[in-house]
C-alpha cells in the first residue's frame, strides 16, 4: 500500500467522528444527571441466625453451578445493597435518583427492606431522613420521600427505544465507595429470572456492584433506561452481568405507589409447569401449549375452581403458556372476573374466575429466630427455618425442619459430617419443627447413636450421630 494511502487511512482513524463518544466520553452527560442520583443509607434490623447460616452454605457451594442464580433471586426478595451486617442489625448503603422535585426518590425494595431507619445523602451532601411510600416485591421497586424542593429530577424514558448494543452508563454508591460512573452497552433484552416472572430484566455490560443497586441506567441523552438491581456474579464482583428492571415497569409501579402506597396485582394461586411435547401427546394436545397446573393453593382463589391436570389455555381472549400466564395475571384487577378456557379430561372448558389478589411476601420473612439456639450434647446450633429460608438451601420440599448455625470442629455433630446449613428435619422418627424439639437431646455415644435426617443441597439421607469419627 502506498505510504500516501497508509498516511490517509490513519488519519480517517484518527477523526473525531470516527470515534464517536468513545472520544468524546460522557463528561457532558454525567454533569448533568449525577445531581440526581442519591446514597440510600439503611440502619438494618438485625438478620436471622437462620437466614446467616443459609447464606454462608449458598456461599460455599462452588460446586453448584444454581448457587448465583439462586442469590440474586433472594435478593429479589430480601437483603441489602453493600453492608457491613454484624447479623443483630448493621448499616447498608444502596442507591437512588430523584423522579420529583419535591423528595420523591427510587430505589430497589431490597435496599430497604430489612430497614429500620432511611436516610438518603444528596449531591450537595446533605443527609435526610427518608419515609417509605410504599414497596413493591413483585418488580422490587421502592419509592422514597425526603422534604425538601426543587431537587433535580432525572426522566423515565423507554427501554422500548433502545436496542442491543446501544452506549449505556450506570451511576451508583458501589461497596460504599461513593458515586461512581460506568459505561458500556445494552447486552440483551428481555431476560427473565427462573423463580421471578414478573420482570424483563435489561442487561448490561456496565460495571454493576454491591451498592449499585437502585441506581439509574442511562442512555445517552440522560434517560433513565431502567433502574440497576442484580448481577450475576460467580465472586461478588461485576463479570460484566447486570441487570436493570425497565423503565416501564418502574414508571408505572412508582405511580402505584404514589397513588396507594402498594400495586395490587391479580393472582390465581396454582403452580404450573410447562408441556413437553410429550406430556402434551399423553394429554390429548396437539401442541405443547398452555400451562399443566401441578398443585392448587388450599385456600387460594382457585381452589374448587381448577384441579390438578387442568391445562390452562387461555385467560380471557389471551392464549398463554407457563412463561406468559403469570405476566398476564399480574395485570388483571383483584376482584374482577375473566373466563379461564381450561382442557380437562379431553374437554375444553370456559370456567368463570374471580381474579384474586398477588399476596405479599412477608417483610420479615428471613428474619426468624433472630438468634440460634445451642445444643450442647451435639456442639452444634440450629435456628428455625422459615419458607424462604429452606428455598434458599434447596429444601423447599420439607414442612419444616432446623437449620445449622455453628458447629464445634471437635464435636459430635461436626464429626458426623454435619455442615453449616444443613436441614435436620428429624430425630429418631421425631419431625423437628422447633429448636427445644431438639435443645434437650440426650448425648449420643456409640452403644446408642442419635439417628437424624439431614437434607443438603436438596438430597435427603439419615446420619448417625456417636460421638466419634469412627464409620
Amino acid at each position: 500500500m502506498p505510504v500516501s494511502a497508509v498516511a490517509s487511512l490513519a488519519a480517517l482513524l484518527m477523526t473525531p467522528s470516527a470515534f464517536g463518544a468513545s472520544q468524546a466520553g460522557y463528561a457532558d452527560l454525567v454533569r448533568r444527571v449525577a445531581p440526581s442520583v442519591v446514597t440510600v443509607m439503611v440502619e438494618e434490623q438485625g438478620t436471622g441466625a437462620g437466614q446467616r447460616a443459609a447464606d454462608r452454605a449458598i456461599a460455599s457451594a462452588d460446586n453448584d453451578p444454581d448457587a448465583a442464580m439462586r442469590i440474586i433471586v433472594r435478593r429479589l426478595l430480601t437483603g441489602p445493597g453493600s453492608t457491613a451486617d454484624s447479623g443483630d442489625g448493621g448499616s447498608a448503603l444502596g442507591s437512588g435518583f430523584i423522579v420529583g422535585a419535591d423528595g420523591l426518590i427510587v430505589t430497589n425494595r431490597h435496599v430497604i427492606a430489612s430497614a429500620r431507619t432511611v436516610r438518603v445523602r444528596l449531591s450537595d451532601s446533605r443527609e435526610l431522613p427518608a419515609k417509605v411510600i410504599g414497596a413493591d416485591a413483585a418488580t422490587d421497586i421502592a419509592l422514597l420521600k425526603v422534604q425538601a424542593k426543587g431537587l433535580p429530577v432525572l426522566r423515565l424514558g423507554s427501554s422500548e427505544k433502545v436496542s442491543v448494543g446501544d452506549a449505556v452508563i450506570a451511576i451508583g454508591n458501589p461497596f460504599g465507595l461513593g458515586q461512581t460512573v460506568t459505561s458500556g452497552i445494552i447486552s440483551a433484552r428481555g431476560r427473565t429470572l427462573e423463580d421471578d416472572p414478573y420482570i424483563d430484566f435489561l442487561q448490561t455490560d456496565a460495571a454493576i456492584n454491591r451498592g449499585n443497586s437502585g441506581g439509574p441506567l442511562l442512555s445517552g441523552d440522560g434517560t433513565v433506561l431502567g433502574v440497576t438491581s442484580v448481577i450475576f456474579s460467580p465472586n461478588g464482583g461485576s463479570v460484566g452481568l447486570g441487570f436493570a428492571i425497565p423503565a416501564e415497569t418502574v414508571g408505572l409501579v412508582i405511580a402505584e405507589l404514589e397513588a396507594h402506597g402498594r400495586v395490587d396485582r391479580g393472582y390465581l394461586g396454582v403452580t404450573a409447569q410447562a408441556l413437553t411435547p410429550a406430556i402434551a401427546t399423553a394429554l390429548g394436545l396437539k401442541k405443547p401449549d398452555g400451562a399443566l397446573v401441578t398443585a392448587i393453593e388450599p385456600n387460594g382463589p382457585a381452589n374448587g375452581v381448577l384441579q390438578v391436570g387442568d391445562v390452562i389455555l387461555g385467560v380471557g381472549a389471551t392464549p398463554v403458556n407457563f412463561n406468559t400466564l403469570p405476566k398476564l395475571l399480574a395485570r388483571l384487577v383483584p376482584g374482577h372476573e375473566v373466563i379461564l378456557t381450561v382442557k380437562r379430561d379431553d374437554v375444553q372448558l370456559a370456567i368463570p374466575f374471580k381474579v384474586g389478589r398477588l399476596p405479599d411476601p412477608s417483610s420479615d420473612a428471613t428474619q426468624a429466630g433472630t438468634t440460634d439456639t445451642w445444643v450442647p450434647n451435639l456442639a452444634l446450633g440450629v435456628a428455625n427455618t422459615t419458607t424462604e429460608i429452606r428455598k434458599v438451601i434447596k429444601a423447599d420440599e420439607e414442612a419444616g425442619g432446623l437449620i445449622v448455625t455453628q458447629l464445634r470442629r471437635a464435636g459430635p455433630g461436626a464429626m458426623a459430617g454435619l455442615k453449616v446449613g444443613d436441614l435436620i428435619t428429624h430425630a429418631g422418627t421425631k419431625q423437628l419443627q422447633d429448636v427445644a424439639d431438639l435443645a434437650s437431646v440426650n448425648s449420643p455415644s456409640t452403644q446408642s447413636p442419635l439417628l437424624i435426617r439431614v437434607v443438603r443441597d436438596g438430597a435427603p439421607r439419615f446420619v448417625a450421630i456417636t460421638g466419634s469419627d469412627e464409620p
